[in-house]
């Protein structure tokens, strides 16, 4: 049977396809229309479909629209409470108005879909099963935090052979997400966006206003929690889009922060009481903070914990199509990984660099080739099979680099156009990364945890090494990824190092670069030395030779 999933209500629209119980393709919208997010997260924009993402999947798998069983929709418009605190007073019954004529709008940007093929999925289900679904596990404990779904900010449940059984929601006004959007953008950033910033200044800070938090954001021993209204600017001046900040707002978001990680950590104790359970899933916007995951793992009961690797919204189009699969008697296999979206043969690739004109070369050994570059300073951007579907870089859409020298910090924050406080990356074999990496799990292969960087390897590879001593690894698995596993040994035999930088392909307010044309233009507009497109090398010099 075919499921096709969506994502459209709120921001990062998405589609994803699960055929017979397999996930066949998934792709965020913001990767076809080069709108970082897809969207903005308002009433205005909810009737904005995924449409180019949807019909890619059908297309990757050779489908039709009416070759489809059913299509979710992930929120569900009757669950709204009009005139609940924490809604959009004003707008939202355009939001809700939008959702309940989604069928007749998917309709029309699929031609031949049935109206009555749409399924509605509640928004933190189809975020529960991305995660309890998706995961390894036939039965786990599953979390479930984010800004908001259609009355309710958090769930708390159980997969027990497929099946969920809800334990625990939060009702709104009273949200985590909602509360660190709140933060991010008093700190002068962009909320529904750049929460992750927030998460990095932290490390700059002490968490010195933790203690009134406390009385401010609190659990309430049912599985649910209080957020009460916060004056921010009682600790620190509101901020400015660019604006300069100070130890105040560091300290402002530690305090954020530590808060964030201890309430989860007893919503976590409080459903593991419950449930038993050996493993915990997570999904929502707010299982991307890899910090308070960590913690969560060192300190929380659970012996493993696994989150999707696109816990935001888009990931809810992958849960809504898996729920409808497990519904119709279709158990879901686990994700296979996360490069389920668009790729190239090598063919198409060097069409792509015939008719741009591009010098090119094809070195008989690639990983030899670009680890040589690559010890010798030089940025590669790296471009090989299908993209990633979630926010992380994961060496198919990357940039690489040295991560011995200490300037490559702030080298790459400057190709990309970044703030100079955010770290970047290491990327490092699997079974090396207990020699360099500690206290985080191993293998991480989604950058969703933050490992301690040993003491004696701390010099040895500074440009990956944050503030607090943590880097957010990628472990490479060679079965998964071979040719990175070679460039990554290559790299260690020219420089002793068995780590190399990896940061997103884009630059600052721009998606990750998702086809060939993305990346010729990247190539040509950022201080890059090098494109490894597939299996050819492009190089700057010859590129631009005058």
């Amino acid at each position: 049977m075919n499921f096709l999933g969506l994502n459209a209500i709120f921001h990062d629209p998405a589609a994803a396809l699960v055929v017979d119980g397999e996930v066949v393709a998934a792709a965020e919208e913001e990767r076809f229309s080069r709108r970082k997010h897809g969207k903005r997260p308002v009433p205005f924009s909810a009737w904005e479909l995924p449409e180019q993402a949807a019909a890619w999947c059908l297309k990757q798998a050779g489908l039709r629209p009416e070759d489809l069983d059913a299509v979710a929709y992930s929120y569900d418009p009757a669950l709204v409470r009009p005139g609940q605190q924490g809604l959009d007073e004003r707008w939202e019954d355009l939001r809700t108005t939008y959702a309940h004529r989604a069928p007749a709008f998917l309709a029309t940007a699929l031609p031949g879909l049935d109206p009555a093929q749409v399924r509605y999925v509640p928004h933190h289900v189809a975020h529960a099963a991305s995660a309890g679904l998706a995961a390894p596990y036939r039965n786990s404990a599953v979390l479930v935090c984010d800004g908001r779904g259609e009355a309710v900010s958090h769930l708390a449940g159980r997969y027990l052979d497929g099946e969920l059984d809800i334990l625990a929601t939060q009702e709104l006004p009273h949200s985590l997400g909602l509360m660190y959007e709140e933060v991010t953008e008093h700190l002068g950033f962009l909320r529904s966006s750049d929460e992750y910033k927030v998460m990095a200044m932290a490390s700059y800070g002490e968490p010195r206003f933790l203690g009134e938090l406390r009385e401010l954001i609190h659990t309430t021993g049912d599985g649910g929690f209080r957020v009460e209204p916060i004056n921010w600017g009682g600790y620190a001046k509101a901020l400015g889009r660019g604006e300069e900040w100070s130890a105040d707002h560091a300290d402002l978001a530690a305090s954020v922060q530590k808060r964030l990680e201890e309430v989860l950590l007893d919503l976590a104790r409080w459903l593991h009481e419950r449930t038993g359970e050996r493993y915990l899933t997570m999904a929502g916007g707010v299982a991307l903070n890899c910090v308070a995951n960590t913690r969560l793992l060192a300190e929380g009961p659970f012996e493993e914990i696994w989150v999707q690797p696109a816990a935001g919204d888009a990931g809810t189009a992958l849960g809504g199509a898996l729920h409808l699969a497990q519904a119709a008697g279709e158990p879901a296999a686990p994700m296979p990984g996360a490069d389920l979206g668009r790729g190239w043969t090598d063919e198409e690739l060097a069409s792509w660099l015939e008719v741009a004109r591009v010098p090119y070369e094809r070195p008989a050994d690639l990983a030899a080739a670009v680890a040589a570059e690559l010890a010798a300073d030089r940025i590669v951007a790296w471009f090989q099979g299908r993209s990633e579907y979630g926010p992380r870089a994961l060496g198919r859409r990357s940039l690489l680099a040295h991560p011995g020298r200490a300037a490559n910090t702030e080298r790459l924050n400057d190709v990309k156009g970044r703030e100079q406080f955010r770290p970047i990356a290491p990327m490092v074999l699997a079974e090396r990364a207990g020699e360099i990496f500690e206290r985080g799990p191993v293998p991480s292969p989604y950058m969703l945890f933050v490992h301690d960087v040993r003491p004696e390897w701390r010099e040895r590879i500074p440009a990956v090494v944050h503030v607090d001593g943590t880097a957010r690894i990628q472990t490479v698995d060679r079965a998964d990824d071979p040719l990175m596993a070679r460039t990554l040994e290559e790299f260690e035999a020219r420089t002793g190092i068995p780590v190399v930088v990896n940061t997103s392909l884009n630059t600052a307010g721009r998606p990750m670069v998702d086809d060939p044309r993305d990346a010729l233009e990247c190539f040509g507009s950022a201080p890059v030395d090098l494109l490894v497109l597939g299996p050819y090398l492009i190089r700057r010099g010859q590129v631009f030779a005058s």
